[in-house]
C-alpha cells in the first residue's frame, strides 16, 4: 500500500469516525423528535462482552433503541425475527458513541443482538413483543412508497443477478481483464439494493463481507474474495468454487428481495443505512481496498439512498417539506461533489484521489446523512 493511501484512509477514517459522533450527538434535533415518535426509548448497554437491553417485554408498536458503546471496538446493534431476518441494524457504532435506533415491532418473539468487532452472531437476548397496535403500513401514503420501493429493488435485482453471472463467467474463464471490467459494475447493482439484500440473515456478509469481518473458522467469501484475487494474487485459478457460490447465493438474494416489502421504517432506516456505508467502508478505501474501485460504489449506494427518499417523498412532502427541500438540496451537492471524479463510464480510483478531495466528499456525505437521519422519525410520527 503507498503512503498516500495509508495516510489518506488515516485522514479519512478520522472524519468518518467525527462526522459518525456528530450524527450520533445531533441525530435526534431537526425537524423529528425521535423520542416523541417512539413509544418508549430502551437503553442498550454495549460493551466487548456484554449487550445489556433495559427490557426484554414490549408492546407492539414503534419503539427506539439506544445503543452505547463503552468497549473498546466498534460495535453493531440487530433486532432479529425468527431465521435471523433483520428487523433493524445500526452498524459502526464507535467506542464512546451512542446511536439511536427506531424499529417498528408487530407481536412476536425476537432477538436482540450486539456484535462487538462487527463479527459472529452477536450477544443476543430474548425479546417478546405482544398485543395489537396500529401499523405505519396502514397510513396509504407510506404503504405506497413501500409499494414504489419494492419495484425499485425489482428493477435492478435481474441486472444484479445477470451482472455477477457474467463476472463469474469471466473468472471462470481465467479473463482476469475482463473480471476486472466487470467487477464494479456487478457491485453496482448489489450496493443500490442493500436495504432489503442485509435483511435475510447471513448472505449479505457470505457475499459482501470484507477480509477480516468473519468470525473465527468462517471462509472468506463472495464479491471481495475474489476481487483479492484479481489485484493482489492476479491468479484466479482456484476461484471457480467461489465464483459458483457467489452466482448462488445472489440468486437466493434476488429470489427473495422480489418478494421482500420493507415497512416505511425499514425504509427510512435503509436510506440512512446506505450513506452510513459510504462514511464508514468507501469514503475510507476499505471496502474495495484491492481495486480501488470504492467511487462505483459510492454512486450505487447514493442512488440507492436517493430511491427510498423518493418513494417515501409523497409522505415527507406533507409530513415535513422543509427537510425535503433540505434533503434535496443536499443530494444534489453530494452527486455534484462526486460527479468531478466520472471517468467515461466509470470512475476515478479511490487511491489517485488526494487528501484535500477526499475531504471534499466526506463532508459532503456528512451533511446529507445529517438531513437524511431524520426521516426515519418523521415517518414514525405518522
Amino acid at each position: 500500500m503507498s503512503t498516500h493511501l495509508r495516510s489518506s484512509r488515516a485522514v479519512l477514517a478520522a472524519l468518518s469516525l467525527t462526522g459518525v459522533t456528530l450524527l450520533a450527538a445531533c441525530g435526534s434535533d431537526g425537524s423529528g423528535d425521535t423520542s416523541s415518535a417512539a413509544a418508549d426509548d430502551i437503553a442498550v448497554a454495549a460493551s466487548d462482552d456484554s449487550c445489556d437491553v433495559a427490557t426484554t417485554d414490549l408492546q407492539a408498536g414503534t419503539h427506539q433503541f439506544t445503543v452505547t458503546n463503552s468497549g473498546s471496538k466498534v460495535t453493531e446493534f440487530y433486532v432479529y425475527a425468527e431465521g435471523d431476518r433483520v428487523m433493524a441494524e445500526v452498524e459502526n457504532i464507535a467506542p464512546g458513541v451512542a446511536r439511536d435506533l427506531l424499529v417498528e415491532l408487530p407481536a412476536g418473539s425476537y432477538e436482540t443482538a450486539c456484535k462487538p468487532g462487527m463479527v459472529g452472531d452477536g450477544i443476543r437476548s430474548v425479546l417478546t413483543v405482544s398485543g395489537e397496535s396500529q401499523t405505519l403500513s396502514e397510513d396509504e401514503t407510506l404503504s405506497q412508497a413501500s409499494a414504489d420501493y419494492q419495484r425499485y429493488v425489482q428493477s435492478q435485482t435481474g441486472a444484479l443477478l445477470e451482472q455477477t453471472t457474467a463476472f463469474a463467467d469471466a473468472v471462470k474463464a481465467g479473463d482476469i481483464e475482463g473480471a476486472k471490467t466487470l467487477y464494479p459494475v456487478a457491485r453496482t447493482y448489489w450496493e443500490r439494493i442493500e436495504p432489503v439484500a442485509e435483511i435475510f440473515g447471513d448472505l449479505d456478509p457470505i457475499i459482501d463481507g470484507r477480509e477480516g469481518d468473519q468470525a473465527p473458522g468462517e471462509d472468506f467469501t463472495g464479491y471481495h474474495r475474489i476481487e483479492k484475487a484479481l489485484w493482489e494474487a492476479g491468479d484466479v485459478s482456484d476461484m471457480g468454487p467461489y465464483a459458483d457460490r457467489l452466482v448462488s447465493d445472489v440468486q437466493q438474494i434476488v429470489d427473495l428481495a422480489n418478494e421482500e416489502t420493507l415497512d416505511p421504517l425499514q425504509l427510512a432506516n435503509g436510506a440512512k443505512a446506505l450513506l452510513d456505508e459510504i462514511a464508514t467502508g468507501k469514503i475510507t478505501g476499505e471496502e474495495d481496498r484491492y481495486s480501488h474501485t470504492d467511487l462505483w460504489d459510492f454512486k450505487a449506494n447514493l442512488d440507492g439512498s436517493q430511491a427510498a427518499v423518493q418513494a417515501l417523498r409523497p409522505y415527507l412532502e406533507e409530513a415535513d417539506p422543509e427537510l425535503v427541500g433540505k434533503i434535496d438540496e443536499r443530494f444534489a451537492a453530494t452527486q455534484a461533489e462526486l460527479a468531478q471524479y466520472q471517468v467515461g463510464d466509470g470512475w476515478t480510483l479511490y487511491d489517485q484521489l488526494s487528501e484535500e478531495q477526499l475531504r471534499g466528499l466526506s463532508d459532503s456525505i456528512t451533511a446529507l446523512t445529517e438531513s437524511v437521519s431524520q426521516v426515519a422519525a418523521v415517518v414514525a410520527q405518522r
